[in-house]
């Protein structure tokens, strides 16, 4: 039925809103965790290794068992592991309970962000649309409202422990009231107007033909070269997150309140481009959004490297943050379309590595620094987006939704009714 097929979009809006705020909550107290366990910079850039290391760890796991138990399981059982863990960083006492708190923390974070994932694939291809963008844009809602609460715990004067606890309580119940709201299995819409099953390629794909094993290397060596497009992605969007505002400040002499708007910039841009870019891709398809976009990213990564003047600084990174802003919903959706049975195990192996590229991302660029000026390093992330732009053409043999039916929802595994 209809209800329930925009039932199950919006509680994935729900669990990305929800991702995004547990991810958020902790970010705004790292200062706060930093002071109380009482370390230094160069201690905590170790430590936060280990959340990153914790979510890679999640992503695979959750990937096969998405498949395995499905996402109206996964997903919600990882939400209220995330929720639960938010607040062990706030009491850890020292370095080493620290590590261990962010590595559980991380791990069901990763386990939250491929197993919704998964589900919004299903939710696509049920569609018979593109929704995924959307999906992504509804993170960065999850971040304000971090923030939000975080300053107006402060106002209060509650604690970080206090705050985070409160925050993973209401997480807590948000994940498990919203899980019956969630599809029961691999979406199987009806076919297509023409005939061609659901999930086939559309018109402007080119599935390799035949059968069994050349099949199978073609669609594992597909899935591994959408994994190092995001690696390539999102390693650029890792060093727009911590070098935007450094570039302004440090390269172009911004006051530092001007500077702190380059990332503003970058983001609020991301975001537009998000709520916009899957009727972009429904009109002109998943191709020419990763190769349009990552296109425009390269040339606003350049503009921003090379001119000295702020506000063409501040074009750039609006551009570059536009243009970045289909490229890995675009990414994620191919790789479960690819195999609507294994989706979970292909997003999270396109989500794996692209991940660890963001966590590569500023230590990638502050390396450079070392060789040459910070706004010269970034013309490798105008390289990375160029490769990105011209490697689009491996989403032509992409599977994408069929047409959109309102009257069928995927059925459970191993039949019955929702």
């Amino acid at each position: 039925m209809e209800h329930r097929l925009r039932a199950a979009r919006v509680a994935t809006y729900v669990y990305f809103v929800l991702c995004g705020t547990l991810m958020g909550a902790w970010v705004v107290h790292i200062p706060a965790v930093e002071s109380r366990v009482g370390i230094g910079h160069a201690a905590l850039g170790g430590l936060l290794v280990l959340l990153g290391l914790g979510a890679f760890a999640g992503m695979r796991a959750a990937g096969s068992l998405t498949d395995r138990l499905g996402a109206r399981t996964v997903v919600p059982a990882s939400g209220a592991l995330c929720a639960a863990s938010l607040v062990l960083p706030g009491l850890a006492p020292n370095p080493w309970t620290l590590a261990g708190a962010l590595l559980v923390f991380g791990f069901a974070n990763g386990c939250l962000d491929v197993s919704m994932n998964a589900h919004a694939v299903h939710v696509e291809q049920a569609y018979g649309r593109p929704v995924m963008s959307g999906f992504h844009a509804t993170f960065s809602v999850g971040g304000v409202i971090a923030a939000g609460a975080a300053a107006a715990a402060a106002a209060t004067g509650l604690g970080p422990a206090a705050t985070l606890a409160l925050l993973g309580a209401a997480g807590l119940a948000v994940a498990l009231l919203t899980a019956r709201s969630l599809l029961p299995g691999t979406a199987t819409p009806a076919d297509a107007p023409d005939g061609t099953p659901a999930g086939a390629p559309a018109a402007d794909s080119a599935a390799p033909t035949g059968s069994g094993a050349p099949a199978d290397r073609d669609a594992r060596r597909r899935i591994r070269v959408l994994a190092v497009l995001a690696l390539m992605v999102m390693l650029s969007e890792g060093a727009a997150n911590d070098w935007s505002a450094l570039h302004l400040k440090d390269v172009l002499g911004a006051p530092a309140s001007t500077a702190a708007f380059a990332y503003g910039t970058y983001a609020a841009a991301m975001t537009v481009g998000r709520l916009l870019a899957d009727r972009f891709a429904a009109r002109h398809g998943a191709t020419a959004v990763l190769r349009y976009g990552a296109a425009t990213a390269a040339l606003g990564i350049t503009v921003a490297a090379l001119t000295p003047w702020v506000w063409a600084a501040f074009l750039g990174w609006a551009l570059f943050g536009l243009g970045l802003s289909g490229c890995v919903p675009q990414l994620f959706s191919a790789a479960g379309h690819a195999d609507p049975a294994a989706a979970g195990a292909n997003v999270s192996r396109v989500a794996g590595l692209g991940y660890l590229g963001m966590l590569a991302g500023p230590a990638v660029i502050g390396w450079l620094t070392h060789l040459t000026a910070l706004n010269h390093a970034f013309l490798l992330l105008t390289l990375l987006c160029a490769t990105a732009a011209a490697s689009a053409g491996i989403l032509r043999g992409a599977a994408r939704p069929a047409a959109a039916t309102t009257d069928r929802v995927p059925a459970p595994a191993g039949g019955g009714t929702p």
